[in-house]
């Protein structure tokens, strides 16, 4: 994420980011050009994207990449997750959605940070959120944070594990996850 530009409300953020060639995020006011992404990323974003995909068929769930806004009104923010699950509506618009049960970012030196703390603060706020996920891209480690009744709980997945995503009743392998990638 770059410094955030001039302050603009929700409905001039959404008009210019339908002209823009880049993606931007939003949050109470502040816009954020997103970065670029490595070839690593986007292969882990697209296993993740496949697998979840195969293990929803049928079930009512969509599963998006990168390219789908996230909108978390009681945060005013709208985010390009890495991939998101999406189970209910649209939030009137054919780009965004408003509900995710599931969450996932894929890890970067510039976002490690950012996701990790503000980021997750933020998506925590979406009532719908069960699982927020990160993916580290240097190294076969995956964090899940879940939902509890006492508030959220945090699991590392590495190696050989089998990550369960139980908002979605799916399990993906960490291999799976760094399939044709170079993270040993």
């Amino acid at each position: 994420m770059t410094a955030a530009q001039q302050k603009k409300t929700v409905e001039e953020y959404l008009a210019d980011e339908e002209r823009s060639q880049e993606r931007h995020e939003y949050v109470a006011g502040e816009v954020y050009a997103m970065v670029g992404t490595t070839f690593r990323h986007n292969e882990i974003v697209l296993n993740l994207a496949t697998a979840l995909r195969a293990a929803l068929k049928g079930r009512g769930c969509r599963v998006f990449a990168s390219d789908v806004k996230l909108r978390v009104a009681t945060a005013d923010a709208y985010f390009y997750p890495d991939v998101f699950v999406n189970c209910g509506g649209a939030a009137g618009t054919t780009t965004t959605a408003s509900d995710a049960p599931l969450v996932i970012e894929v890890l970067s030196e510039s976002t490690e940070a950012y996701d990790h703390g503000a980021k997750m603060l933020l998506y925590r706020k979406l009532p719908s959120l069960q699982e927020y996920v990160l993916v580290w891209q240097d190294r076969r480690v995956v964090e899940v944070f879940r939902r509890a009744d006492i508030g959220w709980t945090h699991l590392v997945f590495e190696n050989d594990d089998v990550v369960r995503l139980e908002s979605v009743s799916a399990s993906v392998p960490v291999s799976t996850i760094y399939e044709d990638t170079d993270v040993a």
